[in-house]
């Protein structure tokens, strides 16, 4: 696969390249580290693969990194998976995360905004304020080092302050959304016993109140390891007995005190989508984080201190503690707390509009709903300020890349950017001083040796292939919790390749180093030895206005035979007759492969998703090859469970 001969959708031009922050690191690291002055960024990409040390210490350097104690050297382990970064030095996130309130007390850090979309700041001292109060009362409450802490917030300007406030102390932050379920939330937390349990009432979604009282009242009765819990009144209700109310804890003007922690010292847990088993409790490092984010936020989305940063999330989503780093790069943060769609499909490009956002992410499923909607932003909305739209979650269809470059403005860069939870960060994705292709990701990211590897392990350019990794990178697990012997965490990720990262995605790696995701490839529809992923199927079916939303499946079946099933949530008014069939069996014909056409066009009634929004397919696989439902999903994992009972009648009828 290439574009090489198609003109970029983007260009940035020589001005903003020059500004670019990795325009100028590239000049000072060449200066003082070794690398390339000349062949932008590739070259200097390439010399961050191939001189790890050098690359990362001149990160640390730039971003000036408080190393309370030094480090003896670099890496002193590259050994995947157990690679030991700056062993000897001593840090605290926080109190990166903190250090524009000495400089700038009465900028702004964070913007609050909930469903009337007002935005309401929050400046550097008042933040740093609370997190000092917040932080002094915890160690009060004997939490200490090493202690967890959770949170069941929405995306608030407390749950900022929580977290750092944990951090601060040393102790290790994990959250989840309150729109997961009692279930859901214990499958998470009983995992790593925290000793406190911040929580609200309740929260607004969708123009109405969700009370979430009794949840919490389960939640306190299920972990017996709780010292306390925090009560947050987002709905105005009294704490319940034997809770402690948020302002008692806050409101106190106390410096904040920052344990120095080990470099590799746990700073939070996140957790996979949990589709077939209890979710995976992925621990990173502070260090880890500390330079990684910088990295990503400072010099591949290019963020400052004149820079306000929106992106769409919930506290159940790695992309919140993505967010929240922004605070790193002394930028402004964007709260938003409700519905994506409330009161109408255009609601992020309203906040994009009232908080003056100069990067706003979303999802590509957010894009191609309003592209489907009718959406204009540029025509409804001022949108001056934004440079950069970026997207996850999934990889944006070329038809995205159109509406955005269309609708939004011509001079956009245009970021689709993919990562995942393991890492906290993005493989691949935005680079301020690169031309944007139609469907491409611009580029692997520094310190990043991504490539696409055959099953044999040898590189591919220009075909599909996994997804491997094959140097360490900071932000990787330092373990999952409870996996004394490291087995599971071997098993997620170097199984097929021992000593490198395999991620579970197809890519194709073009011959001008972009980058294109095709999907999982656990999920890959491999027909006459053909392999495509399901993401293209997607984006090439959902171009038509009768198809909401689809879902794809490969099943090998016990006689040798493969079965293709398509799944289409049609979109209101829309019948799958025949006429429809035959559109969507000829698109994908002249669009992907004759092979790949699907041998059954099926309409249902909701495409199952996780509790952060990704399409369900191996799940619904294992259904449709006769597994019983309570052994193929993890019901707490599903935003829907109903949904999951049309395929499994599906299975039951199909073996009859």
């Amino acid at each position: 696969m290439t574009s090489a001969h198609t003109e970029p959708l983007w260009q940035p031009d020589e001005e903003r390249v020059a500004a670019a922050a990795v325009t100028r690191f590239q000049s000072w690291a060449a200066e003082r580290h070794g690398a390339p002055a000349e062949g932008g960024y590739p070259a200097l990409h390439r010399w961050s693969v191939e001189e790890l040390e050098p690359f990362w210490q001149a990160v640390t350097e730039w971003f000036d990194i408080r190393f309370s104690t030094p480090y003896e050297r670099v890496l002193g382990d590259r050994s995947m998976p157990g690679a030991q970064w700056f062993p000897g030095a001593t840090l605290n996130y926080a109190e990166h995360a903190l250090r524009a309130a000495v400089e700038r007390p009465h900028d702004t850090a964070l913007l609050h905004v909930d469903e009337t979309h007002e935005p309401r700041p929050i400046t550097w001292a008042e933040l740093r304020r609370q997190v000092g109060s917040l932080a002094a009362e915890l160690r009060t409450l004997g939490v200490r080092p090493g202690d967890r802490v959770s949170g069941y917030l929405p995306n608030i300007p407390e749950a900022v302050t929580a977290l750092l406030a944990t951090a601060a102390v040393g102790a290790v932050w994990t959250s989840c959304a309150p729109d997961f379920g009692a279930r859901s939330v214990l499958d998470r937390f009983q995992q790593v016993e925290p000793v406190v349990l911040f929580a609200v009432d309740g929260y607004r979604y969708g123009g109405k109140e969700h009370d979430r009282r009794d949840t919490v009242a389960e939640l306190r009765a299920e972990l017996p390891t709780l010292r306390a819990v925090v009560h947050i009144p987002l709905l105005g209700t009294e704490p319940p007995e034997g809770a402690l109310a948020w302002a008692d804890l806050t409101s106190a003007d106390v410096a904040p005190v920052f344990e120095q922690v080990d470099f590799s010292h746990p700073l939070w847990v996140l957790y996979s989508s949990g589709t077939t088993g209890l979710p995976k409790a992925i621990v990173q490092s502070q260090g880890g984080i500390l330079v990684e984010h910088f990295k990503q936020l400072g010099l591949h989305c290019d963020l400052g201190s004149e820079d306000v940063f929106f992106w769409y999330t919930s506290t159940g989503w790695m992309m919140w503690n993505f967010l929240v780093s922004g605070l790193l790069t002394g930028t402004t943060v964007v709260l938003y707390d409700g519905s994506p769609g409330h009161p109408d499909t255009a609601a992020q490009w309203r906040i994009a509009e009232r908080t003056r956002a100069t990067l706003y992410g979303t999802s590509a499923a957010y894009v191609m709903a309003c592209a489907k909607a009718d959406v204009h932003p540029a025509r409804d909305f001022d949108l001056s300020a934004i440079g950069c739209v970026a997207t996850t979650g999934s990889p944006l269809p070329p038809d995205g890349f159109r509406w955005l470059h269309d609708e939004v403005r011509e001079d956009l860069w245009i970021a689709s950017v993919s990562g995942g939870t393991d890492v906290c960060s993005c493989f691949a994705g935005a680079v301020p001083t690169l031309p944007v292709h139609i469907g491409e990701l611009q580029a692997a990211g520094l310190g990043t040796d991504l490539q696409s590897w055959d099953p044999s392990g040898k590189p591919l350019t220009g075909e599909v292939g996994e997804l491997v990794v094959t140097n360490p990178m900071p932000s990787m697990p330092i373990y999952f919790w409870n996996d004394p012997d490291g087995s599971r965490y071997r098993d997620s990720y170097f199984e097929m390749f021992p000593g490198v990262w395999r991620h579970g995605d197809w890519i194709t790696i073009t011959d001008h180093g972009s980058v294109v995701i095709h999907g999982r490839s656990d999920s890959t529809l491999n027909r006459q030895g053909v392999r495509m992923g399901s993401a293209d199927i997607y984006e090439a079916v959902e171009r038509l206005p009768e198809v909401r939303e689809s879902l794809v499946i490969g099943l090998e079946e016990p006689d040798g035979g493969y079965w293709m099933p398509l799944f289409v949530h049609l979109a209101e008014g829309a019948t799958l007759d025949e006429e429809l069939i035959n559109r969507i069996k000829r698109t994908i014909r002249t669009e992907l492969s004759p092979r790949h056409v699907p041998d059954d066009i099926i309409e249902v009634p909701g495409v199952p998703h996780t509790l952060t929004g990704k399409r369900i397919e191996v799940p619904v696989k294992r259904l449709l090859q006769g597994t019983p439902l309570s052994k193929a999903v993890n019901p707490g994992s599903v935003d829907n469970l109903d949904l999951l009972h049309f395929y499994e009648n599906l299975a039951r009828t199909r073996r009859a």
